[in-house]
């Protein structure tokens, strides 16, 4: 039960290897306490790596660059994606960059997908989870009335589904907590069964 997995992870020194605070809010949902560590890693994909496991291959780097170095402590690394048309959309580089992928998001699907890995004692546990989100169409005025409220601009996609962006959401398939940022339920799953394979 994946309930219980917050009283096991007492045991542990968990290390979440992002800065981000949304990831840090979620994490505490699975995890009583742990420590944060920022990855020292570049994150640069293989050009023949396919759109739907880059998420996953960036968790991986994440993870691994702290889990070297702390190979005695339950490491998790994590990184979220906006797929549409086989393109990824990132964190926007300015205000035009997210009006940009704002109108191209605007009555379409499109898939959020978190790559996740875990790490204990030199094992290692990587997988992707993904969530379908269709947005309303959004009229120009929509869009610049969102952009200037500052929030796309730190977030995968330029927006943020538990803010203002949920305005913008016509409905998810999937889970919730996943577009946010960490897929907690799935992460919760596994996690049982990873530690008992690492001790």
């Amino acid at each position: 039960m994946s309930l219980t997995v917050r009283e096991e992870l007492r045991e542990y020194d968990v290390i979440l290897a992002s800065s981000s605070p949304r990831r840090k809010e979620l994490l505490n949902l699975i995890c009583p306490t742990f420590r944060i560590i920022p990855p020292q890693c570049e994150e640069k994909l293989p050009p023949e790596l396919s759109v739907d496991k880059a998420a996953e291959y960036l968790s991986n780097l994440k993870c691994k660059s702290i889990a070297e170095v702390y190979e005695n402590s339950l490491v998790i690394g994590c990184d979220t994606m906006v797929i549409c048309d086989n393109a990824i959309y990132g964190k926007p580089a300015d205000e035009e960059d997210a009006k940009r992928m704002l109108r191209a998001l605007s009555g379409r699907e499109h898939k959020v997908i978190s790559g996740v890995t875990i790490a204990f004692k030199k094992k290692f546990l990587s997988f992707s989870v993904s969530t379908k989100v269709k947005f309303h169409t959004l009229s120009e005025t929509d869009i610049e009335y969102y952009c200037r409220s500052g929030e796309p601009m730190d977030k995968a996609g330029a927006y943020g589904i538990q803010g203002l962006g949920s305005l913008l959401v016509e409905r998810i398939d999937g889970e919730y907590y996943n577009v946010v940022g960490l897929p907690v339920s799935e992460i919760a799953q596994r996690l049982g069964s990873f530690l008992e394979i690492c001790e």
